[in-house]
């Protein structure tokens, strides 16, 4: 399912807040029909909810609770500001869908409701990487959804021609396959440009890099850690086996339709890709394999980027006992599984992974899930993304000479500047 993962930006300061435990009288309602002639308002964007599970949601939650459930969906331009604007308004919708990074900005503000007892009741064992994004200052104000990650989407054709009977289970052996589809066959053997900065990301958070530290009070760059240079090093060793261009990112062009072409051993990318270069050339279908990102050793994957989404209770909503209804119903094992089933995504919890059986694209993804993690979680860290990304001008210093330290430098007053923006 092709997803818009968008970058935390700038949120209001100026937010309306009420009593996380909503009005006297919500206290008292509980069982069938408690919340009877009320009607809850979610927000939800588009993609994210299949038809089934939205169905069976709404009805589970209406039988249990007595209340109707009106779910909006929302399109992906344009919904910072919407949210923004909707946080601050004094009945703003009661259950908000918000990107994985985007929670530490709306929490910062107060907009969103706090919700440690919700995750005291129902995620005691929600995946860490995945509930990290819901957490800001220590306190809980959001629920982990869903998730996606980056996967190796591969050409078996064209690996077979290589020579190459499996998939590899490590960097080391991945290298050498790339090596082999170099020597052995006509085709590129990744397609991989300079500014795939997710990928990038992934890579630090394999090395345990931090892009950011602080000094005082303020956020600055922490390219110059030796931690990063590594991980920019194993990019290097990847794209050393790619003729993509250095100063361009994977949407330009898309890599997908270069997949397409049949004459690339592989890329790194979301499993929904695969539509793309489907789309492009349907006779590539039969050809495209995927696996998970292998790791320096078997029994670790690559650190990857989690995209994903959370569920959040706006800090204004006077429904907030009727929402967390909904999220004990929607963020159910239940309903966890089927929306992982249906929609193909990650869910919130490793044991639920099992419903991702038999999509081929997701159970290569899941294996990482563990080890994953995201950008930066702070409020701070959304205009760093802003095109042009400064992080993306340091990968491509260092692929076209310069040393991750020279690099680091160039772009650490752009990216220091950046940080210290009022939010």
């Amino acid at each position: 399912m092709k997803r818009g993962l968008i970058a935390a930006t700038g949120v209001a300061a100026m937010l309306v807040t009420v009593a996380a435990c909503g009005s006297g009288d919500d206290d008292e309602k509980t069982g069938a029909d408690g919340f009877k002639g009320e009607t809850l308002t979610v927000w939800a964007m588009d993609g994210s909810t299949p038809d089934g599970w939205t169905k069976d949601v709404k009805a589970a939650f209406e039988k249990k609770t007595g209340a109707k459930l009106k779910l909006e969906v929302q399109q992906w331009n344009g919904i910072q500001q919407k949210v923004t604007t909707a946080l601050s308004e004094s009945d703003p919708p009661d259950v908000i869908e918000i990107g994985n990074t985007q929670t530490p900005a709306y929490a910062q503000t107060g907009g969103l409701a706090e919700l440690t007892d919700l995750k005291e009741s129902i995620g005691a064992d929600w995946a860490d990487s995945l509930n990290k994004s819901a957490v800001y200052d220590g306190k809980q104000y959001a629920a982990p959804w869903y998730a996606a990650n980056r996967v190796v989407l591969y050409n078996k054709k064209i690996w077979a021609q290589a020579g190459i009977k499996d998939t590899p289970k490590t960097r080391t052996e991945f290298f050498q396959d790339l090596n082999a589809i170099q020597k052995k066959t006509d085709a590129e053997p990744i397609y991989l440009p300079g500014q795939n900065w997710y990928f990038f990301d992934g890579l630090t958070i394999g090395t345990g890099a931090d892009l950011v530290k602080k000094e005082g009070d303020k956020w600055v760059s922490n390219l110059a850690d030796p931690k990063v240079a590594k991980a920019m090093d194993i990019y290097k060793q990847y794209q050393s086996f790619s003729k993509a261009p250095k100063d361009k990112d994977e949407a330009t062009p898309q890599q997908a339709d270069v997949f397409a072409k049949g004459k690339t051993g592989a890329f790194i990318g979301m499993g929904w890709e695969a539509a793309t270069a489907i789309k492009a050339n349907p006779k590539i279908e039969k050809d495209i394999g995927y696996f998970t990102i292998p790791g320096e050793t078997a029994d670790k994957p690559e650190g990857v980027f989690l995209g994903g989404s959370n569920l959040a209770v706006a800090a204004g909503s006077k429904k907030q006992e009727l929402a967390k209804e909904f999220l004990k119903i929607a963020l159910s094992d239940t309903y966890e599984g089927q929306l992982a089933k249906e929609g193909g995504v990650i869910p919130n919890k490793e044991s639920l992974q099992s419903h991702l059986k038999g999509n081929a694209a997701a159970e290569a993804a899941a294996p990482a899930v563990a080890g994953g993690g995201t950008t930066p979680l702070i409020p701070e860290w959304a205009p760093v993304e802003n095109a042009p990304n400064p992080v993306k001008a340091y990968m491509t210093a260092v692929l076209k000479g310069k040393s991750p330290t020279d690099a680091a430098k160039s772009v650490e007053d752009e990216m220091n500047k950046r940080l210290s923006q009022e939010q």
